[in-house]
């Protein structure tokens, strides 16, 4: 397993198994100023190649970092989903603030005593002060809920305008005669040393605990390098100490030791503050970069969780430098520290790897870490599985599980002809799924259980014969059932007629509660007829699946070919096509957008 750790403060990396979600603006933004920066990098590189080969290599190497990193948009991501908490916890706030000094004055305004809130100037300043980084703040909310600028800069821009817009205030607040810098001036002009003291505490309190809630809010909810964070917060922390001075030695002078006691605990409680910030801004970022690392495999980097079987897990993936979805399957930890499991591992990508027929699932990559996780990459197939689509939409119409089970032999018979058997023909081993713009196109997953035909060389490798049965009990042959390990093709076509029974019917030949019941079932009993489940069912069709599904394997079809020519001569074969299998996907594309 990959270890998991927390991105930053609140952010747990998200490893859900909702499918990939559509591309946002501000991903298409990416996407196209890459695109725009490649464009424009390949045509220097072809206008400057004639100049001499060192230009030429300059510019290729400037193409690769164009493209951008998959790292940057991830952090773009997360900044964008804290800056949306933080603009709208910032706006709310200051809304509750601003609804309560209304209140405040209209009441006041209705007895006459509006001298009580500090009079006009100071209502004035009051509004103003609430209502500046209230403005900022909801306008910020609303521009990266609905309208997000499409880089990191823009992002930051907003970041930087709700902080300042906050800091400014506050600095306002500090020189304004009504504030509590006038009441400080007062309180030392007429009042007995013992009770300056306890104000000059009250001061340091009061100051350094807005400035610290800021600097600490700021740190907890924006994510930073270390050193950008230093430098915002040192900022931050400096323009009140600095404000302060100004004010008390310049503009409105106090006594030096007055300066010197409240400048000494204003530095004491802000650079505190300040540490702590940079300093969790700093392991933040440790464990952000070791969080990625731990999902990066070679040239692949972890998205989230797709599945997870006996063997291993199955995540979602993109390569570093091509940008392309991919799926990437590891061997669970316990099962690495055994030769076996990474025998059958290593055969199964290797077994993959050399079918190359369109309805089979592709393998790119294989490999392992430094710290023996082993994987292998195939390609990312979003859609559904034959087994989701019956339970979303329930069986379906005859003509269209004819054209997938067609699809289904196509890839069995590449698998056959090279001598390697299935043996795992299931609803959810099999995804339908867009490729190449075209819909309905069927993709056979999950060799992990192929096993060679006697007499071929990989027949001697016995890694897949550990058990007396290997398989789905709901769609296993009968001679699998017995533990039979001469098992050929015709094995392979009864899973067929398994499959083709489920689409048809929502259910597969033999239900019952005992795993062993349906095996038993498998080899003795004889399943119902479709049309008694089904009276729509062709009967060229129920012959077909009926014959498929013969205890005896001379019974069946030869071979997967047979049984494809078998169901394109089905009458129902002709009344499915691209056309309708288009036409649906767009309905149901229409479907989950109105739901």
């Amino acid at each position: 397993m990959v270890p998991s750790r927390p991105r930053s403060i609140g952010d747990a990396l998200d490893m859900s198994l909702k499918p990939v979600p559509e591309q946002t603006e501000s991903r298409r933004g990416y996407d196209e100023r890459a695109s725009s920066a490649t464009t424009r990098l390949i045509e220097v590189e072809e206008t400057t190649d004639t100049h001499g080969r060192q230009t030429h290599d300059r510019r290729r190497m400037a193409l690769v970092v164009g493209v951008g990193r998959q790292q940057s948009y991830d952090f773009y991501q997360l900044l964008l989903r804290r800056l949306r908490i933080f603009s709208s916890i910032m706006a709310v706030a200051l809304a509750g603030v601003m609804a309560l000094m209304l209140w405040n004055l209209y009441t006041a305004m209705s007895a006459d005593r509006i001298d009580e809130l500090g009079g006009a100037s100071f209502v004035r300043f009051a509004l103003i002060s609430i209502g500046l980084p209230l403005c900022v703040s909801a306008c910020s909310a609303l521009v990266v809920h609905w309208r997000p600028p499409a880089t990191t800069f823009g992002l930051r821009a907003i970041e930087l305008c709700i902080i300042g817009a906050v800091a400014a205030v506050m600095l306002w607040g500090m020189a304004y005669p009504k504030e509590w810098y006038g009441l400080l001036e007062r309180r030392l002009a007429d009042q007995p040393l013992l009770e300056q003291r306890a104000f000059m505490g009250i001061y340091v309190e009061f100051t350094s605990l807005r400035w610290f809630a800021l600097l600490v809010g700021y740190g907890a909810l924006i994510p930073n390098t270390w050193r950008r964070c230093a430098a915002v917060v040192s900022v931050l922390a400096l323009s009140p100490l600095i404000t302060f001075a100004l004010l008390s030695l310049w503009l409105r002078p106090l006594e030096t030791e007055v300066v010197v006691t409240i400048l000494s605990n204003l530095v004491l409680w802000l650079g505190v503050a300040a540490t702590v910030v940079v300093f969790t801004s700093y392991r933040i970022e440790m464990a952000r970069q070791e969080a990625a690392d731990a999902r990066k495999l070679g040239q692949y980097v972890l998205k989230k969780q797709l599945g997870a079987g006996g063997m291993g897990e199955v995540y979602l993936a993109e390569h570093l430098l091509l940008c392309r979805p991919c799926a990437v399957k590891l061997i669970r930890p316990e099962r690495a520290a055994d030769p076996k499991e990474l025998q059958r591992f290593e055969r199964e990508v290797r077994l993959t790897a050399t079918l190359t027929h369109p309805n089979t699932i592709q393998v790119f990559d294989y490999g392992h870490t430094e710290d023996q996780v082993f994987y292998y990459v195939m390609e990312y197939l979003e859609g559904l599985t034959l087994e989701e689509l019956v339970r979303g939409h329930g069986p379906l119409p005859p003509q269209r599980a004819i054209y997938f089970l067609r699809q289904v032999c196509a890839a069995l018979q590449e698998a056959h002809d090279i001598g390697l058997i299935h043996r795992d023909v299931k609803p959810g081993n099999v995804r339908v799924c867009k490729r190449g713009g075209e819909h309905d196109v069927i993709k056979l997953l999950d060799f992990g259980l192929v096993q060679p035909l006697a007499g071929t060389p990989e027949s001697e490798n016995k890694a897949t014969q550990e058990g007396l049965i290997a398989g789905t009990p709901l769609y296993m042959s009968p001679e699998q059932a017995l533990g039979q390990q001469n098992v050929d093709g015709r094995s392979d076509i009864y899973s067929v007629g398994a499959l083709a029974y489920y689409l048809l019917t929502g259910a597969p030949p033999f239900v019952y509660l005992s795993p062993a019941r349906v095996l038993a079932a498998h080899v003795y009993e004889t399943a119902r007829p479709l049309t008694e489940m089904r009276p729509d069912v062709p009967a060229d069709l129920e012959a077909v699946v009926l014959r498929c599904l013969a205890k005896d394997r001379n019974d069946r079809f030869a071979d997967a070919r047979t049984l494809e020519q078998a169901l394109a001569a089905c009458r129902a074969a002709a009344n499915w096509s691209a056309n309708e299998a288009a036409s649906w996907w767009h309905l149901e594309s229409d479907r989950r957008i109105s739901t």
